[in-house]
């Protein structure tokens, strides 16, 4: 019962959270952990022990894999690069740069558990990001690559994470055999997050064949997608987390909705948006929860000084610190890409000192990072306390809470005039959409109406057809607008229904194309389906009560 009330509560909160958002003008999750902060801060408040790999269980596959299938791929794919570069080459010489200087910093922290810490503050939250960053003020460009970079890094630096632990409880590391293990953990969950969307298509394919299926248990195959790839992944010792996220950037192209029935797909995508925001919620009121306990212990090697300023002025120069490196790759990322360019004669694309800047400071810490270093073994092999656990996980929590207020508070300022005041490119090609799927579906119509037929019938198909273009021309003419007209008659109206039912599968069939051609991104193609899944839900709706 209390386990309910708990959750319950949690669920409110979150409620709560989505109204007073408009009110305060901080980011949703610094709202939600304060929210989470205050409930646990009094003595006889809110209390909850986590378990990290079931809290890893629970919300980060889901969270990942909403996060993939929203990610537009042709944006991701086009910048491959820049992302790669950041989600694997930053998370290294974050470990090195920033382990190195904890060590230096807090000498009391043995060295590889200082790269243990440094491997699990690498990952960047891709919920903070999406949370805190304004796509209306930072520049596309740079928004992709914070996309991708943040579903990427955290199995690479989770992988890193498991491998400073292991030799921190033995004693030994091997570069070899810790190159051979991450290569296995990357590609056997890719493999993973493969396999689980086959075994879903499947299975999907399989209630179709029976028939009359609900279509809630076709919801229920679509939600477990990311859980069997995370569980799969981790079961064979691969990254579940990168399995989740290959299994999100792939569903959308894999054509897995067409065994969807019209209602499931309806279903399916105003189901992932609440279970995206009260997870989303949920997991940042959790985090609230464990800070006041954090902060009440202090570990003793951070208040020789001073039982405020120095654990304090730690945090912050650590969080700095992570801010500097990450601002320093950015930079000789950006020169080398420069000089690869001049040499392969191509045009460059340089960022500029603020769009760097931003880039830095928009890489906060979140979730990931608090499940990761909560699962620090509690004693060494030998029964004696691992070393410096109680000091690293206030320092993870501290870097958490202040790159999510430095977030806050800079990012506006610095972002502020970046991008140039006009039409969004995302509109234009939205309109150029609708033009190319209105037009296949005059086309198709035309075709229907044309067959050759003849007599009272034919008369009808010509004059309902003409009706529907009608709507369709004015579509073209506007963009933005449909008209549905108004049928007299019984078999009219079974004509037009028809008609209507034959242009929307010419519309599915003409955005699939394009997106497949690249000539549009996922966020327009899903915008569009969208629109056309509930258009054909209407008439399907009106074809079954006629």
């Amino acid at each position: 019962m209390q386990v309910a009330i708990f959750i319950l509560i949690v669920l409110a909160f979150v409620a709560v959270s989505g109204a007073l958002v408009r009110l305060v003008r901080v980011p949703l999750p610094v709202l939600q952990i304060a929210i989470g902060a205050a409930l646990a801060w009094p003595v006889r408040g809110i209390h909850v022990e986590i378990d990290p790999e079931l809290f890893l269980l629970v919300f980060i596959p889901p969270l990942l894999f909403s996060d993939a299938v929203a990610a537009p791929k042709r944006e991701l794919l086009a910048m491959r690069g820049p992302i790669l570069d950041l989600a694997i080459g930053l998370v290294f010489f974050t470990i090195v740069g920033f382990g190195y200087a904890l060590h230096w910093l807090v000498p009391s922290i043995p060295l590889v558990v200082a790269f243990a810490l440094a491997a699990v503050l690498s990952p960047t939250d891709a919920v903070a990001v999406s949370s805190i960053v304004d796509r209306n003020v930072v520049p596309a460009r740079l928004m992709h690559i914070l996309e991708g970079e943040s579903l990427l890094n955290d199995a690479s630096g989770l992988v890193m994470f498991r491998f400073a632990v292991a030799a921190a409880l033995t004693g030994s590391f091997s570069f070899a055999a810790a190159s051979l293990s991450f290569l296995y953990a990357v590609a056997a969950g890719i493999l993973a997050g493969v396999m689980a969307l086959i075994v879903a298509a499947k299975t999907l394919q399989l209630l179709n064949r029976i028939g009359g299926v609900p279509a809630e248990a076709q919801v229920l195959v679509m939600i477990l997608i990311p859980f069997i790839a995370y569980l799969g992944a981790e079961h064979a010792g691969a990254s579940g987390i990168l399995a989740a996220v290959t299994a999100g950037l792939l569903t959308g192209g894999s054509r897995i909705f067409r065994y969807l029935s019209v209602s499931a797909r309806m279903q399916t995508m105003s189901l992932w948006t609440t279970l995206s925001f009260v997870f989303n919620g949920a997991l940042f009121i959790l985090l609230g929860l464990q800070l006041p306990d954090i902060i009440r212990k202090v570990p003793p090697e951070l208040t020789s000084r001073h039982w405020l300023i120095e654990p304090v002025a730690t945090v912050l120069v650590l969080t700095l610190c992570l801010i500097g490196l990450r601002f320093l790759w950015i930079w000789v990322g950006d020169i080398a890409a420069r000089l690869a360019a001049r040499l392969g004669k191509r045009k460059a694309e340089p960022f500029g000192l603020r769009v760097r800047l931003a880039g830095s400071v928009a890489g906060v810490r979140g979730a990931i990072t608090l499940a990761g270093i909560l699962s620090l073994p509690l004693a060494m092999p030998d029964g004696s306390p691992f070393p410096a656990r109680d000091v690293v996980i206030f320092l993870a929590a501290g870097v958490i809470i202040c790159s999510l207020v430095i977030a806050s508070l800079a990012l506006p300022k610095i972002a502020r005039g970046l991008v140039e005041p006009g039409e969004d490119p995302g509109a234009a090609e939205e309109r150029l959409a609708r033009v190319g799927a209105a037009n296949a579906a005059i086309a198709r119509i035309e075709s229907i109406a044309n067959d050759g037929s003849e007599g009272e019938e034919a008369g009808a198909r010509l004059a309902i057809a003409d009706s529907i273009v009608a709507g369709y021309r004015r579509r073209i003419a506007a963009s933005d607008e449909a008209d549905e007209a108004r049928a007299e008659a019984r078999e009219a109206g079974r004509l037009e229904l028809e008609l209507r039912l034959a242009g929307i599968e010419a519309e599915r069939a003409a955005v699939r194309a394009m997106f497949r051609s690249r000539e549009i991104n996922d966020h327009t193609m899903q915008a569009l389906f969208t629109e056309i899944t509930l258009t054909e839900a209407l008439l399907k709706g009106r074809q079954t009560r006629k």
